[in-house]
């Protein structure tokens, strides 16, 4: 009856019955890998996505508030925002769960079990290197395929929703922009929201002769909206009010009345949003490298052979996370986790924003976009590569071990800063 561990705390005590472990020994390792990777992952995209599109919705609903119109676009363009901010989300998530599972084996002993069954590190990463791979051409996909779609999709059904024919009806203590320069509150609406209450409209119109900005403010005991979509007109009906327009130059009158109609042309249909493909963003790959390739000015030309070679570096980046991760995890052994986490947060935000800061140099000509974005890449995938190879074990044969000697001496520095007393605190109570 054959014995195969199921974790790898059991590899050290099959070695000692079985001289050479067989493959099926580290295939339960690779699996093993790929389970405590799955929910830390997971969990990282999910809180990442959420916080980002949370903030998105506030000013989202803030959009509809002011414009009127339906929940449900907000939630088509919320949708429309998922390839774009997972995009975003993906290279962070992947590397930090990595280097959450790396910290917890060592800090459990489950990496000196792979070790002593005869797993050197790199065997060890080859699970999280063809996830990396993966999630590269994942990442690409996102970037080349399907978010320049969402985008404009996105900015689609924005442009509905700004856009789209108000139906003359208000919201209590909301100011809706009803087009031509007036805006209207009320602090009472009847049931259908046309009949309205304390009413305040702000209008800006030109004056008889067209010289002078005319700025009126106007408020009504009660009033009436009605829309003549066949006149193509809407008619405010107030009643019992003040009229205050003020010029230009100041001055400024207050005028009563007992009734005053306030008119506006009021069109039906909404304006027809622009084609895909005026911005370079709204574009796949194909169309980026086709156009590129085509006559056509020079700026424009600059600006999509950046953003297809940017594309492309970013995604393919993720092959590398693993071999910048799974080093800085193992040097945790020796040194503080904070240390490793917040070194590997660093490299990761200086790569991202070169790449922004190359694309828009490439944009602005001021560079061949195509060399200097891949030799950037090249240059990641070099680093990572040398940490990778070059890290022999825990703790040791750990290239970047002077940094963290640095990151040592900056921290007591810091801590004889802080007085005694708040350090005692800090130790909690002598027993």
């Amino acid at each position: 009856m054959s014995y195969t561990p199921s974790t790898p705390s059991d590899l050290i005590a099959a070695r000692r019955t079985v001289l050479k472990p067989n493959q099926g020994h580290w295939l339960n390792v690779d699996t093993y890998m790929l389970r405590l990777l799955a929910k830390p992952l997971m969990v990282s995209l999910a809180v990442v996505m959420s916080a980002l599109l949370l903030e998105r919705l506030v000013r989202l609903f803030e959009l509809l508030a002011e414009r009127g119109g339906g929940a449900g676009m907000v939630f088509a363009m919320a949708a429309n925002l998922i390839p774009h901010y997972l995009g975003l989300a993906l290279p962070a998530a992947f590397c930090f769960s990595m280097l959450s599972v790396i910290l917890r084996m060592c800090a459990e002993n489950e990496m000196d079990a792979l070790e002593g069954s005869g797993l050197s590190i790199q065997r060890i990463a080859v699970p999280y290197i063809g996830v990396g791979v993966i999630l590269a051409m994942i990442s690409v996909a996102l970037f080349g395929y399907v978010q320049p779609y969402s985008r404009y999709a996105f900015s689609a059904i924005k442009h509905a929703l700004i856009n789209s024919p108000w139906d003359a009806q208000v919201i209590p203590g909301t100011f809706i922009d009803t087009g031509n320069g007036m805006r209207l509150s009320a602090l009472e609406v009847g049931p259908e929201g046309r009949k309205l209450k304390s009413v305040f409209v702000f209008q800006v119109t030109p004056d008889e002769n067209g010289e002078k900005t005319v700025e009126t403010a106007i408020t009504a005991r009660t009033g009436e909206l009605i829309a003549h979509k066949e006149a193509s007109k809407l008619v405010l009906s107030l009643k019992d009010g003040i009229t205050m327009p003020t010029t230009k130059d100041g001055s400024t009158t207050a005028l009563g009345f007992g009734s005053l109609d306030v008119s506006r042309d009021y069109s039906a249909d909404a304006p027809i949003f622009r084609p895909r493909g005026l911005s370079e963003r709204e574009m796949t790959l194909d169309e980026l490298w086709n156009e590129a390739a085509m006559p056509g000015p020079a700026d424009r030309r600059a600006r999509l052979k950046s953003e297809f070679h940017a594309r492309l570096v970013r995604g393919l980046s993720l092959i590398f996370l693993p071999m910048l991760a799974i080093p800085m995890g193992l040097s945790a052994k020796r040194t503080p986790r904070w240390e490793s986490i917040a070194l590997t947060g660093v490299i990761i935000i200086a790569y991202h924003q070169s790449i922004q800061l190359l694309e828009g140099f490439g944009d602005l000509q001021i560079i061949d976009p195509g060399p200097a974005l891949w030799g950037l890449g090249a240059a990641f995938g070099l680093f990572c590569s040398w940490l990778f190879f070059n890290t022999k074990g825990q703790g040791m044969g750990m290239p970047l071990r002077n940094v963290f000697k640095l990151f040592d001496v900056v921290a007591r520095g810091i801590r004889t800063l802080i007085p005694k007393r708040f350090r005692a605190d800090e130790a909690g109570p002598s027993r």
